[in-house]
């Protein structure tokens, strides 16, 4: 604050030695309305602000914030059900391996297998020993390929398919190796069939069987299987005219015939044509007692 001329009465401004008073001037007063509060008086390029907003910093609607707060609801919503429907799934799944791969559901019943063609050779029996060594066991678990190669180890048995009988049963077809010649052996008349597998052994030779006179051992498997793919090649009405079969080698072939008469076939080679020559002979030379066919395009009799 300014300090009052020397002389000048403080209270009245008044100067004591020349009686002048103080010196005044006229202050302009504002017009009414014209000067804001304090305040609120607005900054140089300033824009206003509406009411509500925070300086430096975006309005956010109301409406937007509820359809946001929705849509994230909505999204949780979508994901629990989609776990919930996974979870139903699993779980569904779940308990059908269980009752189909662990429950008695479906576990064979021995009692519902059902063999055919067991043929002459096969012991039904010992089919089903084997058979129900697997019962109880459920169905989609059986391992079918191992029980196929169990039944074809047993004696007799040429081929086997099995099915699945839902659901507790089983379907075994069984193919027998049945004999078609008897060879001498050391312990009596073996049995085998046209692979030359032995299924048997009897004290004498079957009737209708023919007698095949080659050895059992490894070396004589050729020519026993050239004779016996012989007898396959004759038709029904030769085949039962042959009572012996011999064959040293498997080019040295030869029958016996229920009439004495001997048929020299050779190997077992271009069969559809000698057994045609041979019935030709039969009608052209009946009393010739050999028929040699070795070479069907030059056959011989005597």
């Amino acid at each position: 604050m300014p300090r009052p001329a020397t002389g000048t009465n403080p209270r009245t401004g008044a100067n004591p030695r020349t009686g002048a008073g103080p010196r005044t001037e006229a202050v302009p007063r504002p017009r009414t309305g014209s000067v804001p509060r304090t305040g609120s008086i607005p900054r140089t390029g300033s824009t206003p602000q509406p009411r509500g907003q925070v300086r430096g910093r975006p309005t956010v609607s109301t409406a937007m914030t509820r359809r946001l707060a929705e849509k994230r609801a909505m999204r949780r919503h979508r994901v629990l059900k989609t776990l919930s429907l996974w979870t139903a799934a699993a779980v569904a799944l779940g308990v059908v391996v269980w009752g189909a791969f662990f429950s008695p559901l479906l576990a064979l019943d021995a009692q519902r297998v059902e063999i055919t063609g067991q043929g002459t050779t096969i012991d039904v029996a010992q089919v089903q020993a084997v058979v129900a060594e697997k019962a109880g066991m459920p169905m989609p678990r059986l391992d079918t390929i191992d029980l196929r190669n169990r039944i074809l180890e047993l004696g007799g048995v040429k081929d086997v398919r099995i099915t699945r009988a839902w659901p507790h049963g089983l379907g075994v077809a069984l193919t027998s190796r049945e004999p078609v010649a008897a060879v001498p052996a050391d312990d009596g008349v073996a049995l085998v069939d046209a692979d030359g597998v032995r299924v048997g052994t009897v004290p004498d030779r079957p009737e209708g069987l023919p007698e095949v006179r080659v050895g059992l051992g490894a070396d004589d498997a050729p020519a026993l299987q050239a004779a016996l793919r012989v007898l396959a090649g004759l038709p029904p009405e030769l085949a039962s005219q042959v009572t012996r079969v011999t064959a040293t080698t498997r080019d040295d072939v030869q029958t016996t015939l229920a009439s004495g008469q001997t048929v020299k076939w050779g190997s077992d080679q271009r069969m559809a044509l000698k057994v045609a020559v041979v019935q030709t002979l039969q009608q052209a030379a009946p009393d010739a007692s050999v028929y040699d066919v070795r070479s069907p395009d030059l056959p011989v009799t005597r």
